[in-house]
């Protein structure tokens, strides 16, 4: 932990709130402050600090990348064999510790960590009006870095409501799973209590969303009747909607809409380089996604990265309207607009369409690290699936199981004529099978593989008992000084 303790471990980030575009709340240039103990005598120093540690949340489109790349969705694609060697690594199941990209998982979700728990730490210094609001929207965005963190890697050290100093990777342990999904409970169960349902500004955290996340964290321990029950609070809210047109909802004009439940927000604000990606306002996933040399209508080009495969866009059966919107057939493409475009390494013929540079943007800085799509982290169809799944795997309902999927379906196809009937595993099968289709490309697609057990049988190169968890970074290990060992296999 030191290697990133040492870069932004001991200081706040300080940033000015503004109301002036909706997307400001996050947008904005950092000021650091290294006096932090003399911070929290005001609201708007809670505040900023707030904002500091929803800014970590940007960082995370290199988890939505790998967790496509990892899985069969997708190849790394890029311009070679040796473009971004640990995405390719981790593409062809041959990762070990000493990968950057890894080390960015786990450095920016622990920085986030670390800003949430800053607030925390001093939570009782100043009071203040909308002082509860603050701790739970920096509880629920701790419990979201944490589950990041167990996901990718397992065991993690928890340190409760302190930041984590130098040296106390020597002292505290890896926290087993167990733990660590019982401290993102303990999260987002006070979230939940003391979010309201709207937030305060667009992009912030609501109850639902909290839900949501819960919900999530139950399923992925099995705990089937504890993620339906808040899952079905979140759908019967009546707060969401599933958006009619399935084609608008990664459009801008789709950010924030009646389908999102939590969104991460980007803008085309602050430019960034390769030398600090994590310094972009932008989405920087979108700019690797991107169609090479690409000349045309609608999009910019891009580094081609996070290729979908043939067996990917064939899953989709005849008249669903997902397909092309999720995946871009770009010999089509050209062929109907006159698109001209190059071909990287591992060229499919397919791209994600969801996460395509659209023409149209302001950008500052490389184009390719600062485009302003949001990430629609929390869906509302992702919601109805969970419960579904919970539903049936947990055999409490499968016929309000087979609503929620079909609910799913009908947008898909515009009619009733696709509604699934089955019952028990072989609803369980759907179940599975609609979240590939419906959320392709939106980096959940490796954890689901992993979670329900499938992943050897669907990803090239898996080895059950080790690719489940991807390896602490070499330098943390080291740093440990034997207080953690590493992750099996490994």
């Amino acid at each position: 932990m030191k290697s990133f303790l040492q870069k932004i471990g001991i200081v706040l980030l300080v940033l000015t709130l503004s109301t002036a575009c909706e997307k400001e709340f996050i947008d904005r240039a950092p000021v650091y402050s290294i006096d932090s103990e003399n911070y929290f005598n005001s609201g708007d120093d809670y505040n900023n600090a707030l904002i500091a540690a929803y800014d970590i949340l940007q960082s995370t489109y290199v988890n939505v990348l790998l967790g496509e790349i990892a899985s069969d969705n997708t190849l790394c694609g890029g311009e070679s064999a040796t473009d971004v060697v640990g995405f390719q690594q981790i593409d062809d199941m041959i990762h070990t510790p000493v990968n950057s990209n890894l080390r960015d998982v786990w450095n920016w979700m622990f920085a986030g960590v670390s800003r949430a728990s800053y607030i925390l730490e001093f939570q009782d210094k100043t009071d203040f009006p909308g002082k509860a609001q603050i701790l739970a929207e920096a509880r629920f965005l701790r419990a979201y870095y944490h589950f990041e963190l167990v996901k990718w890697f397992g065991p993690i050290p928890l340190k409760g409501n302190e930041r984590f100093a130098i040296g106390d990777e020597t002292r505290i342990p890896r926290a087993p799973v167990s733990e660590v999904y019982a401290a993102i409970e303990e999260d987002l169960q006070f979230a939940v209590e003391n979010l309201a349902e709207a937030a305060p500004q667009t992009g912030r955290v609501t109850k639902s969303a909290a839900q949501a996340l819960l919900g999530k964290a139950y399923l992925y321990q099995d705990k089937f009747a504890e993620a339906a029950t808040v899952l079905q609070e979140v759908i019967n809210s009546g707060l969401y909607e599933l958006e009619p047109d399935y084609s608008v909802i990664f459009e801008p004009q789709g950010e924030n809409g009646v389908g999102s439940v939590f969104e991460v927000q980007y803008s085309d604000a602050e430019g960034a380089g390769f030398g600090c990606l994590q310094c972009s306002e932008g989405n920087v996933a979108v700019g690797f996604n991107g169609i090479r040399n690409y000349v045309g209508p609608e999009f910019d080009s891009g580094f081609s990265f996070n290729v979908p495969v043939q067996e990917a866009y064939d899953a989709y059966e005849p008249g669903d309207s997902r397909r092309d919107n999720a995946i871009l057939n770009i010999n089509a493409w050209a062929e109907e607009t006159g698109a001209t475009f190059g071909t990287g390494y591992e060229h499919t013929g397919f791209f994600n369409r969801k996460y395509l540079p659209r023409k149209g943007d302001s950008n500052i800085g490389d184009q390719n690290l600062t485009n302003p799509n949001n990430y629609r982290a929390i869906r509302y169809a992702d919601v109805l699936l969970m419960a579904a799944e919970a539903l049936n795997r947990g055999n409490i309902d499968d016929e309000l199981a087979r609503e929620y999927l079909n609910r799913v379906r009908r947008r898909a196809f515009g009619d009733m004529d696709h509604e699934i009937s089955a019952s028990g595993g072989a609803l369980t099968d759907f179940i599975l099978a609609e979240r590939r289709l419906e959320l392709v490309g939106e980096g959940h697609r490796f954890f689901d593989l992993v979670r329900t057990g499938r992943a050897a049988e669907a990803i090239d190169g898996f080895q059950e008992g080790k690719h489940e968890l991807f390896p602490v970074p070499f330098e943390e290990i080291q740093f440990s000084n034997g207080n953690w060992e590493q992750n099996p296999g490994y």
